[in-house]
């Protein structure tokens, strides 16, 4: 396993992280006893960062953790996440702040958090989502700056709202953020533009999230496929979307042919690509898959010529909204 600095925090953490949401609830049929086998088989091949959240399977992955890392000696860095109160997601330019992410219930939620990993600190508290619209008057980052003085959270971080990850770097420049999560992958490489630069820049660590867009860039599905209905994946395909991110996979397989990397490593590798990525978070559902994710790290980078036929699968889609 290979560490990055994680922006101007001072913490070194494993390129690759554990993401723990599969493990909680939204991914199908996942038995506890593969979630914890997954989780030490992490630590064991050198993970020290986990990513987490209240709403994964409310608590469930939390505690999960919490278990796991009670038997463990290493320090072991874990990033959970808010969510707002019940609301629109992600939350429209009408949203007040003061409703969705009120004080009172951050500190509720922050308690919740601390009692499901059984800890006194947790390492980083994140926002699940946010909206440009708070950005001038960032009330809850405040609350946050609040729970670090108080020394229940070490830092501070932000997960971008899909359809407008830019929301945050007004956060970034204005100093309120110590990290930001950030979807980056094949298909959406806008980050590149301004956001990463940005992050660089200002010294911010950055977490990439969906590495894998969902499991589709591990190139393992056909357009047939069904997934249970209680499995989220089942709306973020649903329709013809499926079929049309399938047809897209099939030619980055074609390009990746004479690479010797294969789709998932591929993938890890594009994503960890950027120097502003401190960490990519890998979903991890069984140790055979700790096993294959962890060892991307220790692969050569993928050499200039296929990162730039990859550069080229950039999918504008805005979530799908782009013609076939």
């Amino acid at each position: 396993m290979k560490y990055r600095g994680l922006g101007k925090t001072g913490l070194k953490i494993s390129e690759i992280s554990f993401g723990a949401w599969s493990i909680g609830a939204s991914w199908g049929e996942q038995s506890e006893k593969d979630s914890i086998a997954a989780l030490h088989k992490a630590l064991d091949l050198g993970v020290n960062f986990i990513d987490t959240a209240l709403a994964y399977g409310n608590g469930k992955s939390e505690k999960i953790i919490g278990k796991v890392l009670s038997d463990r000696s290493e320090e072991v860095y874990v990033a959970t996440k808010i969510p707002p109160k019940v609301g629109a997601w992600p939350p429209t330019p009408y949203c007040k702040i003061e409703e969705r992410y009120p004080e009172e219930y951050l500190r509720e939620s922050l308690e919740t958090c601390l009692k499901n990993l059984n800890t006194e600190c947790i390492d980083i508290l994140q926002l699940h989502t946010w909206t440009r619209a708070w950005n001038k008057y960032p009330s809850a980052l405040e609350v946050l700056q609040k729970f670090k003085k108080e020394g229940k959270i070490r830092y501070i971080g932000v997960s971008t709202p899909e359809h407008d990850q830019n929301a945050l770097i007004g956060l970034m420049k204005g100093g309120w953020l110590d990290t930001v999560q950030v979807i980056y992958n094949i298909f959406e490489q806008e980050p590149v533009a301004e956001f990463l630069p940005t992050a660089l820049e200002q010294e911010v660590g950055v977490i990439v999230r969906m590495a894998f867009d969902e499991g589709i860039l591990t190139g393992k599905y056909t357009p047939d496929h069904q997934f249970p209905k209680e499995d989220f994946r089942s709306k973020y395909f649903e329709g013809d979307r499926l079929e049309r991110a399938v047809r897209r996979v099939e030619k980055i397989k074609s390009d990746l042919q004479t690479s010797g990397f294969t789709m998932p490593q591929a993938a890890l590798k594009f994503a960890m690509k950027p120097p502003a990525v401190s960490t990519v978070i890998s979903g991890i559902r069984n140790a055979q898959q700790a096993e294959r994710n962890t060892a991307v790290a220790d692969m050569p980078d993928l050499p200039e010529e296929y990162m730039e036929m990859l550069r080229h699968h950039y999918w504008v889609r805005a979530f799908w909204y782009t013609g076939k």
